[in-house]
């Protein structure tokens, strides 16, 4: 049995891994960290825990942690990078579920974050936890870095037209709507019920901190310099992400770019590309480890349009987080995460 911590277990995120590991059959949770709350029961600040995780909130502790096969940190930005080199001194594996480890080019990350990186040796080493992508790497890595919920469903959209030479790349658009959740469980005027519902907004305009962490990886997908434009908007949904991706084709065949998406997800077990005609929606994934992708060659077969769909809480987050940790230790990859969508 893998014993697993987590560092930050009061965010949607960290309640979201705290569900999801309880339910699996390969992993325990040993200690779940919280210093503003420190000694109070899991189940007290969420009883949808209760019966379910019998564990108290304790301070971080190196020693503490340093007894888990794996640390996971759903903590904000700038706060796995200053820890994870004790832990893994220690022999303890890291998976951030913030951005201390999703981008390896420091002037972008100072750019969009604010702070100098402090864990550079760390940075080199650190694989993007993108299973599609990178699953050999993730198998062998200390630190992972998981990607972010924006990222991980534009990157798996455009990934087998980029990867096959099928689009120019610099002509790449996508169209993206998240729910609430994925601002964070905090306190903040724009995403309080009263301004979100009945409402739907385009927001980061000037810029958005999962823009540079999708162009370094659709660049090495590419091959080539991306010329990507994303707009990013608020939903008035708790859950889940809709990206809508549009690209010029250079190779003028529809079945050539369906057969595309089939070969490079042939063998996924989390991405479902949909039959001809038919396009996903958010409920079909809610709650879900599942990224649903359908597709459309306009009629004069000169452009693509593609809907990708996920959960930014699970395939977003935690359950891509899972999913990467099932495969550094060699479980089946699947393992805890077959749960379906929620409908209605």
């Amino acid at each position: 049995m893998l014993n697993v911590g987590i560092i930050g277990g009061t965010g949607y995120t960290g309640v979201e891994l705290i569900r999801l590991l309880s339910m699996h059959p390969g992993a325990q949770i040993v200690t779940i960290t919280s210093r503003t709350e420190d000694g109070v029961r899991v189940s007290e600040i969420f009883p949808s825990l209760r019966g379910h995780v019998d564990l108290t909130f304790v301070k971080p502790s190196i020693d503490l942690l340093s007894q888990c096969d794996l640390v996971f940190f759903a903590t904000p930005h700038g706060v796995a990078m200053e820890q994870a080199q004790e832990l893994v001194d220690r022999d303890v594996r890291v998976i951030d579920l913030a951005a201390d480890f999703r981008m390896k080019d420091l002037t972008q990350w100072k750019k969009w974050y604010g702070i100098d990186h402090s864990a550079q040796q760390l940075l080199d080493e650190a694989v993007y936890g993108l299973p599609e992508i990178n699953r050999k790497k993730i198998q062998d890595a200390r630190v992972v870095g998981n990607p972010g919920c924006y990222a991980t469903a534009i990157e798996l959209g455009f990934a087998p037209l980029l990867s096959s030479g099928l689009v120019d790349s610099d002509s790449l658009i996508a169209d993206a709507k998240s729910g609430v959740s994925g601002a964070g469980r905090k306190e903040e005027l724009g995403i309080i019920y009263s301004e979100v519902g009945d409402n739907f907004k385009a927001y980061g305009l000037s810029g958005h901190r999962h823009h540079p962490e999708i162009l370094e990886i659709l660049r090495g997908l590419a091959g080539t310099d991306i010329g990507l434009r994303f707009t990013p908007h608020l939903l008035p949904i708790n859950r889940g992400i809709l990206a809508t991706l549009y690209a010029n084709l250079v190779e003028t065949n529809s079945q050539m770019v369906r057969t595309s998406f089939e070969t490079f997800f042939e063998n996924e077990p989390f991405v479902d590309v949909l039959p001809e005609g038919q396009f996903p929606d958010t409920r079909s994934v809610r709650g879900s480890n599942f990224c649903k992708i359908g597709l459309q060659v306009s009629e004069d077969e000169r452009s693509v349009l593609v809907v990708s769909v996920l959960d930014n809480l699970v395939k977003g987050a935690s359950g891509q987080a899972i999913q990467n940790m099932n495969i550094m230790f060699g479980m089946d990859e699947k393992m805890g995460l077959n749960g379906l969508g929620l409908v209605p």
